[in-house]
């Protein structure tokens, strides 16, 4: 690391010799530079090709490593929000999930360069946007710094811009880079009144269901520009349904002092997997919302804005899960004679039935979620001033919101087909497991309600709040090297927590099989899974989310004081000051800026723990049925330095070399610092947080040639290499909790446990790789594009490093002319590490998505539009690694179908 910190100290201070030639570019230029930009952001966009043109210029005249996409981009683009659209640029990944809820068809979170999304920092029109989600897990145990795309639609877009290097003037947060999402403004409309508006539907060919799409946009400003009013607001519903399989909580090992070994010595120390199940997922979700913005000039030097957005996702789901429950019987039930073991793990086995046994061999959780929400809003309010012709003043303040509501879990957990023998087979790791469970799962006839249970989170409202000011000056030069000087201050006061949670349970006469309504039922789809591939049982029997909710009502115990679950309770606040100075230079072919950016953060973590520590600041805290509780409050306030340098040189018109050292920070995820507190009480495991975490400083490099060849063509190479000091990885160690489900057998006497659980720790990693860029149209009508990412990774900690993809490309080809337009696009991502469940490894597989969209003009004012996405109906899969070990295990297959979208857009 002192290796890299002095390469990066030596690049500035080349840097500073260039200093007497360079002069200022993108937003701080000479008068002659800032005509020219002026000019790029005047272009009317027409079409793919004329964003396509739109894009290529900005990126070229940009003072430091840039990708953009404008807003005809994401009109023509397959795409339904901001990061579908952006996975199709090099060094762009998505994923469509951010904690354990496995895959959907959504994108939802966005990574630059092989790093994790939360190294990747999302803004707003320059500013932090409030983030919420809808999963019950990344509200309290899986909490990142990233923000869920999926409530930022593609239509609120006017431009997106990708910072691959950083400036000393840009917000600090994004150590792999950061994206900058700029909306439309009034007084940029060239008709004084404007009105735009989408209207169509969206087909699901899983779920088999139709929904309404509709986006809506008014503008109007005066004729001479001095005062605008826009509105827009969208109404998006879709139905999705996600067949898998899961071996949930991975896989086991029988111990030498098991039962079974007395019979069978080679099953010692052999793994097998946990839970085996069949899982039916079915979410309707809804994203509304809208955009306001006002302008007002009283003057001709002086402009004031205000900004409003606001989206919510409504994200009713039902899960079920028909699972094998092997830890039921394998370390005390031999397996028929045949059995295989293959590197240690019981690959093929086949369970007898045993007539008259109690123990379930299977269990079954439905699981509904009504009421489960996301959303994500603010307002800003900013000015302008042009003090002189020298000298520019900028303000702006805000506040946004986020939220992630889970108000309610309708949960019912049965015992099925007691003793009724069961078998599986693996075949390798990306495949699903053949397995069988004897009894009838048609029906609810085989039911062990007294070896079940009722679970689930209750009235969560996690909040990801941000208040925030900033000011900005410049001043600008005629003459000399320098061309202008920017320098600025900023100060945030951001708060994520959840402070309250109600984990249920059961309560009266909830065993009695006369309160169920065995005769009521209805089954799994038909074709279920049929994509995935394997056999498995199939006509599973269900109970509607009303039949559940109705249980539940009657027999789930939701205390407020006896069902606190203070394991998910945290606070983290961190008020933000920093401040930044920036000197922009341009030369004859030269051009540049070199940075300084002071950052002080101090943090403020509250968290749970069931003992005291050196932290407690409250505590014994009684009446809890999770066990006394001591509340813990750790402070740290840090302080960094954050230089940067960009060079730019035109070798001629068209060809032009670039080159950016940085230092960037990141801060640790939410729940890493908050220490929520997850635990499995059948394998004694779990995952907790860590408040001493050190924020990730990244020592990061940069070189880069692009060739403009061609009007709209561009061939780019880029190198680059991010060193991130205090990365957080994963650790285990052992702690002691009450163990619910034996504290429960025990008549409610409390039994504790050791748990081996998962937790965060600072180390080292390092991110290194190229990207290759090519663009190019075709005659008058055609056009191709193609990019090509390399990742490479490595860590001090025993886990790798998150979101490494080695591979990334995108493929897509184009037609367009004045009454129709066509576009299909391939885009791919090799398998990468995607995070701990309770104590194992697991990774997502390579996948690839192919999308296409047709356009037809039929006049000036209507366009017909079909978007399909996911039309290779691509399977998503995962594996995992038991404690580090090398060996590839299933872990998780998904199939969530193609959607078509229609749309018919009116412009008046």
């Amino acid at each position: 690391m002192k290796l890299n910190r002095s390469i990066l100290s030596a690049a500035i201070v080349a840097g500073l010799g260039f200093a007497a030639q360079v002069h200022a570019q993108e937003t701080q230029q000479t008068p002659a530079a800032n005509d020219k930009v002026k000019d790029i952001e005047t272009i009317t966009v027409v079409g793919v090709r004329g964003s396509l043109e739109k894009s290529l210029d900005t990126k070229k005249e940009a003072a430091s490593h840039v990708e953009v996409v404008t807003a005809e981009d994401i009109g023509k683009l397959p795409a339904k929000n901001v990061a579908d659209t952006l996975q199709r640029l090099p060094g762009v990944n998505i994923s469509s999930s951010s904690a354990t809820e496995g895959g959907f068809d959504e994108s939802d979170r966005i990574s630059l360069r092989g790093g994790s999304p939360s190294l990747t920092q999302t803004l707003v029109n320059g500013h932090t946007v409030g983030t919420g989600d809808w999963f019950v897990l990344s509200q309290v145990q899986t909490v990142g710094r990233s923000v869920s795309y999926s409530l930022l639609p593609a239509e609120i877009v006017s431009q997106v811009v990708i910072h691959k290097t950083s400036e000393a003037k840009l917000t600090e947060g994004g150590s792999a880079g950061s994206v900058n999402i700029v909306t439309r403004r009034p007084l940029q409309f060239a008709d004084e009144i404007t009105t735009e508006a989408s209207v169509g539907g969206v087909y699901a060919d899983l779920p088999g269901k139709t929904d309404p799409q509709f986006n809506g946009l008014f503008n109007w400003r005066n004729a001479d520009s001095s005062a605008g009013v826009m509105f827009q607001a969208f109404y998006e519903k879709r139905n999705l349904r996600r067949d898998g399989q899961e071996v949930v909580g991975g896989f086991n090992k029988i111990a030498a002092t098991d039962p079974v070994v007395a019979t069978n010595p080679d099953l010692a120390g052999v793994l097998y997997p946990n839970l085996l199940g069949a899982v039916l997922f079915e979410q309707e979700r809804t994203r509304k919302g809208g955009v306001l913005d006002a302008q007002f000039k009283p003057t001709d030097n002086l402009t004031l804005g205000l900004n409003a957005f606001y989206s919510k996702l409504e994200a009713d789901n039902y899960n079920r899960n028909y699972m094998l429950w092997t830890s039921q019987f394998a370390s005390n039930v031999a397996p028929l004679p045949g059995y295989k073991i293959v590197d240690g793990v019981l690959t093929n086995a086949t369970y007898a039935n045993q007539p008259g046994s109690t123990t379930p061999y299977g269990v079954y959780d439905q699981i509904s979620r009504p009421g489960a929400a996301s959303e994500s809003k603010y307002i800003a309010v900013d000015a302008d001033w042009q003090v002189s012709d020298s000298f520019n003043l900028k303000f702006q303040g805000g506040k946004t919101e986020g939220h992630g509501k889970s108000p309610q879990q309708d949960v019912i957990e049965l015992g099925t087909a007691a003793g009724g023998g069961a078998s599986w087979g693996m075949n390798g790791a990306l495949n699903p497991i053949d397995w069988s469970l004897g009894g009838n799962n048609a029906s609810p006839s085989g039911i062990l309600p007294a070896n079940g249970w009722i679970f689930g989170a209750n009235a969560i409202d996690a909040l990801d709040e941000e208040k925030w000011y900033q000011a900005d000056g410049e001043f600008t030069f005629t003459e000399g090297a320098l061309a202008s000087l920017d320098f600025g201050v900023r100060y945030s006061d951001h708060t994520r927590e959840n402070l309250f949670e109600i984990a249920q349970g059961p309560k009266g006469d909830w065993q009695n099989l006369a309160n169920y309504p065995l005769n009521n039922f209805h089954n799994y789809p038909g074709d279920f899974a049929s994509g995935i591939g394997g056999s498995h049982p199939n006509n599973i029997w269900y109970w509607t989310p009303e039949q559940l909710a109705a249980f539940n009502a009657q027999f789930a115990n939701r205390d407020p004081v006896a069902r606190f679950f203070w394991q998910d309770s945290y606070s983290v606040n961190e008020k933000t000051t920093a401040a930044f100075i920036q000197a922009n230079f341009q030369g004859d072919r030269w051009s540049g800026n070199l940075g300084l950016r002071w950052v002080r953060t101090k943090q403020d973590t509250i968290y749970n723990t069931g003992a005291p520590e050196e932290n407690t600041v409250q505590g014994p805290i009684t009446g809890s049925a999770f066990g006394n509780y001591f509340r813990n409050r750790y402070e740290n306030t840090y302080k960094e330095l954050l230089p940067s340098l960009n060079l730019k040189y035109e070798f001629t018109d068209e060809l032009i070399g670039r080159f950016a050292a940085s230092k960037t920070l990141t801060r640790p995820d939410f729940s890493a610092l908050a220490g929520s507190v997850s635990l499995d009480d059948l394998t004694h495991s779990g995952s907790g947080g860590n408040p001493k975490l050190e924020p990730i400083v990244s020592t990061n490099l940069d070189v880069s040639l692009e060739w403009y060849f061609a009007p709209r063509a561009l061939l780019a190479a880029s190198i680059y290499q991010m060193d991130l000091d205090d990365y957080v990885a994963f650790g285990t160690e052992t702690r002691t909790f009450l163990d619910q489900q034996a504290t429960t057998n025990n008549g409610g006497v409390p039994v504790f446990a050791d748990y081996r659980v998962s937790v965060p720790v600072n180390s080292n990693a390092k991110i290194k790789g190229f990207e290759l860029t090519y663009e190019q149209p075709i005659g008058d009508n055609w056009g191709v594009a193609a990019n090509y990412t390399y990742a490479d990774s490595s860590s001090d900690s025993v886990k790798p490093v998150f979101g490494t993809s080695r591979d990334t490309y995108n493929v897509s080809g184009y037609f367009e002319n004045d009454k129709f337009n066509a576009r299909l696009s391939y885009t791919y991502r090799s398998e990468f590490y995607a995070g701990v469940s309770r104590t194992d490894d697991f990774f997502q597989d390579s996948i690839g998505n192919l999308s296409a969209s047709l356009g037809y003009k039929v006049n000036d004012w209507m366009t017909v539009t079909l978007d399909a996405l996911n039309l290779n109906d691509p399977e998503l899969k995962y594996y995992s690694q038991v404690n580090g070990e090398g060996r590839k295990l299933p872990y998780a297959f998904y199939e969530n179908g193609r959607q078509y979208y229609v749309n018919f857009r009116f412009r008046f």
